[in-house]
């Protein structure tokens, strides 16, 4: 049986990930960062399935003492400051989680098993002002947010290791993906979730900073296949993920409001300047044909059907809530920005 450790677990890029390994037979390791709060909720169905770990990317001895329990021959890194806006108010935090924490996870490995194959998550966000479109392996990084600037190191330590060590590590460049497990803090949950509020008249307006910011969004199910395959191969290598089509923020209000049946969308959302992000990151699009190529890599889940599933979740959710008597809506705070 293949043993994989998963960091980041709770996340939605892990609990996707932890499904489609015990799928495959996999023995699955899962880390998760202690915190006051229960994070859990994603992976509740599948907890009695998995083998717990709780380490964090700030503690080097936690890390490597979850690598040479488990024995793991697949690592996947999933954990990071994952809200770019977050970074810009904890930026030292975002650097030492979101950067030298690769480093640290790929120095257990190479001390306790260099033969671990191990994926690093990083981002079509290290690209930010673009210098070619559509963007791919090649394309020059010019990161515009501290967590954009701290992936921008943890891919290259990765490629670094790679040469110097001879490991088997890879980078997967994955440009926005989404789900119905996405975090409320994601402009494309935020959306969704707004949607449905005001389709069950439970909210009446939606704010929103840029709505011309321009993005590939795809699924994140499709998405976690990407990362597997990406270590089943020969050798070692990056690879970039998306759909290679782009989409508005406002396209995603348009078919979010159009899933929940509500024609007009313009009457309930309102843009707010105190959205907009420090520096933006305009236009986003990948060329994804190495992953075609070599991978054998393609989305098969249409952005209609992801942003229709999201809606009849956040629907389905806030229906049920309400039925319990539950809060059914959570605040969001002010000053996170949208993309």
């Amino acid at each position: 049986m293949p043993r994989a450790l998963i960091i980041g677990v709770t996340g939605q890029d892990g609990s996707y990930l932890s499904e489609f390994l015990l799928d495959k037979g996999y023995e699955v390791g899962a880390v998760s960062r202690k915190t006051s709060s229960d994070s859990s909720w994603r992976i509740g169905h599948i907890l009695d399935r998995l083998q717990m770990f709780s380490a964090d990317l700030v503690d080097q001895s936690s890390i490597t003492k979850v690598i040479e329990a488990f024995k793991p021959q697949e690592v996947y890194n999933l954990a990071a400051m994952s809200f770019v806006p977050h970074s810009w108010e904890a930026p030292v935090l975002a650097g030492e989680a979101t950067a030298l924490g690769v480093t640290r996870v790929l120095e257990a490995i190479r001390h306790s098993d260099p033969a671990i194959r191990f994926y690093q998550a990083s981002t079509s966000e290290m690209f930010g002002k673009v210098s070619q479109s559509p963007q791919n392996e090649d394309t020059i990084f010019h990161p515009r947010s501290p967590y954009a600037v701290a992936k921008v190191y943890g891919h290259h330590i990765t490629v670094n290791y790679r040469e110097s060590y001879g490991m088997f590590t890879c980078s997967g460049i994955l440009f926005n993906h989404e789900s119905p497990r996405r975090g409320l803090d994601f402009v494309s949950r935020k959306i969704t979730r707004a949607a449905a509020a005001i389709k069950l008249g439970l909210q009446d307006k939606l704010k929103l900073g840029n709505l011309e910011a321009r993005r590939d969004w795809g699924d994140a199910r499709d998405y976690v296949r990407a990362m597997w395959l990406m270590l089943q191969r020969d050798e070692p290598d990056d690879y970039v993920v998306g759909t290679g089509q782009a989409r508005s923020v406002r396209d995603l209000v348009e078919f979010a409001f159009a899933a929940a049946e509500l024609e007009d969308w313009q009457q309930y959302v309102e843009t707010d300047p105190k959205l907009l992000r420090p520096a933006d990151v305009e236009y986003l699009v990948a060329d994804a044909g190495k992953a075609a190529r070599v991978l054998g890599w393609r989305p098969e889940i249409s952005f209609e059907q992801m942003i229709s599933d999201m809606v009849t979740h956040d629907i389905q959710e806030l229906t049920r809530a309400r039925q319990q008597g539950q809060a059914v809506c959570e605040p969001r705070p002010e000053r996170w920005k949208d993309v």
